[in-house]
């Protein structure tokens, strides 16, 4: 059965006035949804049963079922769900000094291959829906209710590729960032993309406020081919042409997501050639210690090496960060939990 978290706002009003009920229904739905956080069309009070009911026959709500919960020292915790038709999916909730953030997944599997990754270690079975992934920054809100809490950021860099989904992502972000409903600010929502080039300029075009991050991880094509293979289909000049094409259409700052692979990517003459990719532009370098996964040969480096790599890109004129790592005593990477899950033979 769909679910009614993949209506966003407008379509619920479009979905209310095909009813032939008052303008303002759908608008109450919605918030009955997203402003008080219901878990079924009953509780919604100020509805007739007759306009409940109807609901209730024609939409379920929440299409995820919680498989599985690790939550980390730190806080950090992760929820593994399940779809209707079995499939699993990862979110990840992080605590920040600067508010709560989740990481969203859009797809079941990935198809981008990147050689570090877990998410790629199965291939993509589909797109999620707009309601899976509103579901999944749903169910994290409730439990951050419960400790009086509210989610300040959406990061949509969980499993898949975004922007292989963009339709479906645009739509769930439409319902998140909405004044009526979860009202995350698109400055506090952030996209991130391996490369798809056509679909940047999309994106580009439209105009949206959502950050973008571009998930680059070398700097020559030549590494990039061995780390990425989009970079196939999309090298770093035609990548570098569309990021420009973006600069000139929106005047946002970049992310550029480097993963430091020990011995592969992290030498100074690495960061010397990011240094020079990147130049000229409004952004700037997070870089990100490696989440070691079992079936994966590469090795994170130390904080002194990262912090030799981050020293020359700041001599080069770069600006850029170090994350902070997060939930290193559970299946961190991401899609790790549901890989673990899946060799056991639940799901998928």
């Amino acid at each position: 059965m769909k679910s009614i978290y993949d209506l966003n706002y407008d379509q619920m009003k479009e979905f209310a006035q095909d009813c032939g009920w008052k303008p303002f229904r759908g608008q109450q739905i919605f918030e009955w949804l997203y402003r008080k956080r219901v878990d079924s069309f009953e509780e919604m009070s100020n509805l007739s049963k007759e306009t409940r009911d109807l609901l209730q026959q024609e939409f379920a709500i929440n299409p995820l079922k919680l498989v599985k919960k690790q939550t980390a020292k730190d806080g950090t915790t992760k929820f593994l769900f399940q779809t209707e038709d079995g499939a699993l999916l990862e979110s990840v909730l992080m605590y920040f000094d600067y508010g709560r953030s989740v990481c969203v997944s859009s797809q079941v599997g990935c198809n981008m291959g990147c050689a570090f990754c877990a998410s790629g270690l199965t291939k993509k079975k589909r797109n999620l829906t707009s309601a899976e992934m509103v579901a999944q920054v749903m169910y994290v809100q409730k439990e951050l209710d419960k400790q009086e809490e509210r989610l300040s950021h959406i990061v949509v860099m969980g499993t898949g590729e975004p922007f292989d989904n963009y339709d479906n992502v645009m739509n769930f972000l439409s319902t998140i960032n909405h004044d009526r409903g979860l009202a995350i600010g698109a400055r506090h929502i952030t996209i991130s993309t391996c490369g798809i080039v056509p679909m940047i300029y999309r994106f580009a075009d439209a105009k949206y406020q959502y950050n973008l991050a571009i998930s680059l991880h070398a700097p020559n094509n030549t590494l990039r081919d061995q780390l990425m293979p989009v970079n196939h289909a999309y090298p770093l000049d035609t990548l570098m042409e569309a990021i420009r094409y973006y600069c000139s259409k929106n005047n946002r700052r970049l992310t550029f997501e480097y993963i430091l692979l020990k011995g592969i990517n992290d030498q100074k003459q690495h960061a010397k050639q990011l240094a020079h990719l990147l130049k000229g532009l409004n952004a700037y370098v997070n870089l990100i210690p490696y989440n070691s996964v079992d079936e994966k040969k590469f090795k994170s480096v130390d904080h002194e090496e990262a912090m030799a790599f981050y020293d020359q890109l700041m001599k080069e004129g770069v600006r850029a960060t170090i994350r902070k790592e997060h939930g290193n005593d559970i299946d961190a990477a991401c899609g790790q939990l549901r890989i673990k899950e899946i060799r056991k033979g639940n799901g998928e």
